[in-house]
């Protein structure tokens, strides 16, 4: 199996196209044109350490959802992270790929992966693509309606995670629900005229908390989990064009947020 196959297969699931400007998913390093795929290692954010992963699994392939080149280069010389990462990619002969705001976009995406762990049904985007299949965020609904307080330990439970941070809310009742993978602030007014319970996201930010109990409970779980499943769809993607290749997610731990 070629690396440019399992390139290929990615931008099928999610096409370039439905990325958003300001970002850079896609081929990030590698010539794969005629190389055959050793392996792939499955993270959220590139590093050295996971270069170092896919050196010793035998991998010659890194796939990761926040893309590593994000911002031109002026020089490679190891100044800092990304481009000491940069350098020893090259020196290994592995292929990065990210697929970033494409994959958020994407109709069975990172945030359909969201839904589906949270057993959402009757799903509609928030902000649908113009012109195109996909869009930025999903709305849909629990299979039962719930207080507060118990969605709110469901959401801990599902999202693997000790603390949420919410808003007061003035609600009683949680069946509607709004989500956006990773910083999805910008749609917490789409997720009001919807009439979402409640809205979920990686990030919110101190002050768009403010002016909102009235209106919807406002989750935020990091950005790092709520993203935590895309890795089971990178799997899923690649186990569909060839079960042989050897495909791993990263051991290590590549969220630079602790919490204790």
């Amino acid at each position: 199996m070629k690396i440019r196959q399992i390139i290929s297969a990615l931008e099928d699931f999610a096409p370039l196209a439905l990325q958003d400007g300001f970002d850079n998913a896609g081929l990030q390093i590698g010539l794969p044109q005629d190389v055959d795929a050793t392996g792939v290692l499955l993270c959220l954010d590139v590093t050295e350490a996971v270069i170092d992963e896919a050196v010793g699994r035998g991998c010659n392939m890194v796939v990761s959802h926040h893309p590593l080149l994000f911002h031109p280069l002026k020089s490679i010389s190891g100044k800092d992270y990304v481009e000491r990462v940069v350098i020893k990619a090259i020196q290994h002969g592995i292929t990065l790929y990210a697929a970033h705001t494409n994959l958020d976009n994407a109709p069975g995406g990172v945030n359909h992966k969201m839904a589906e762990k949270l057993q959402l049904t009757d799903l509609k985007w928030l902000e649908p693509k113009v012109g195109m299949e996909g869009g930025s965020g999903l709305i849909g609904m629990l299979p039962t309606t719930m207080t507060p307080q118990a969605f709110i330990q469901m959401v801990k439970n599902i999202f693997r995670i000790e603390t949420v941070r919410y808003n007061e809310w003035a609600g009683q009742q949680v069946r509607r629900v709004a989500l956006c993978g990773g910083a999805g602030a910008f749609l917490i007014s789409k997720a009001i005229e919807n009439d979402a319970d409640a809205f979920i996201t990686g990030e919110i930010g101190y002050h768009r908390f403010f002016g909102h109990e009235e209106e919807l409970l406002m989750m935020e779980v990091g950005h790092f989990e709520s993203e935590q499943y895309t890795l089971e769809l990178f799997r899923e993607i690649i186990n569909k064009l060839d079960t042989r290749i050897p495909v791993f997610d990263t051991q290590l731990r590549t969220n630079p947020i602790f919490c204790n």
